[in-house]
């Protein structure tokens, strides 16, 4: 087995889910500061960071599969000790942190309203029933079988996890309980549709596993160009269209309504050039680093303009 030192960086970085739990906080950070909200604490991000590699690295840890071309899998099987150490690792930082953060706010904890408790478990809930695939008891209840479905699950839990999240775990820091507003409602829409127009264009990539399970993705059904220019640019104009209204609404500026806009106009350009095959690197780089690139264009124009 391989020792990640002598790995390539770029693979140790984007195969170990590093880089996504790095587009988890800055999206957080984006949806505090266009909900008028301060930055959660330290103790927060934290939580968010390792959660979301403890997720993603799960579904690959647990991948049985000995015969595959799947440089990913292959990847994490040369890693594999370090692999389950940082699984370790980032289990114990969530569990300590989860029981910092209960005993410094118990008293706000235990005073939950049920909407708050509710927010609370359904999007860890949602998740767990997608990554049922690895598991012989949530085998049945798999949500990631539902091939249309897929992409909306990611955006519904990546959604209510960077903007629904940062505003709940905030309030409770500080005494106060969560209120829904129409604000946070088009942020988590806005969101949702950003995060699963990406999945959509993932299953580009996973299209002849999908086509060869029998599962049914968008790709799969209606065919590449059918998907890039009457699913996800549709999508993606949608979202555009929603934003462009609530920010007039709202009375930004030009500059803020440009800045929302450039990663809308770069997920129609990144969609237009999967006419072509792509590497894994290129998804993992280029099109889930749209997610890193919206929260930097949002966090920019809500702290300057």
């Amino acid at each position: 087995m391989s020792s990640v030192p002598g790995a390539s960086f770029v693979k140790f970085f984007f195969f170990g889910n590093y880089f996504y739990g790095i587009c988890a906080v800055a999206l957080s950070v984006e949806a505090s500061l266009q909900q008028s909200f301060p930055l959660n604490s330290m103790l927060w991000y934290t939580l968010l960071f390792s959660s979301v590699i403890l997720f993603y690295t799960n579904a690959y840890i647990t991948e049985t599969s000995a015969l595959t071309s799947n440089i990913r899998l292959i990847w994490y099987r040369e890693n594999k000790k370090f692999v389950v150490a940082s699984q370790i690792f980032f289990t114990a930082a969530v569990v300590l942190g989860l029981t910092l953060f209960v005993s410094k706010n118990f008293q706000a904890v235990a005073a939950t309203s049920l909407l708050e408790r509710v927010l609370f478990f359904s999007f860890p809930s949602v998740a767990a029933f997608y990554y049922g695939i690895n598991s012989k008891t949530l085998s049945r209840v798999n949500l990631r079988n539902i091939g249309w479905l897929k992409p909306f699950v990611i955006g519904f839990v990546w959604a209510g996890t960077v903007t629904v999240y940062p505003i709940l775990f905030y309030n409770m820091e500080h005494n106060q309980h969560y209120q829904v507003t129409l604000v946070g409602s088009l942020l988590t829409l806005k969101n949702f549709m950003f995060v699963s127009v990406l999945c959509i264009m993932f299953d580009i990539k996973d299209y002849s596993m999908d086509y060869n399970h029998q599962l049914k993705t968008f790709v799969v059904k209606t065919g590449l160009r059918k998907t890039i220019f009457y699913i996800i640019i549709p999508l993606c104009v949608a979202g555009l269209g929603s934003f462009i209204t609530y920010g007039i609404t709202r009375g930004f500026s030009p500059i803020k309504i440009t800045l929302n806009v450039l990663p809308f106009l770069m997920l129609i350009a990144v969609a237009y050039s999967l006419h072509e095959r792509k590497s894994i690197l290129y998804y993992l780089i280029i099109i889930d680093g749209l997610m890193l690139a919206k929260a930097i264009c949002g966090s920019i124009a809500m702290t300057y303009f």
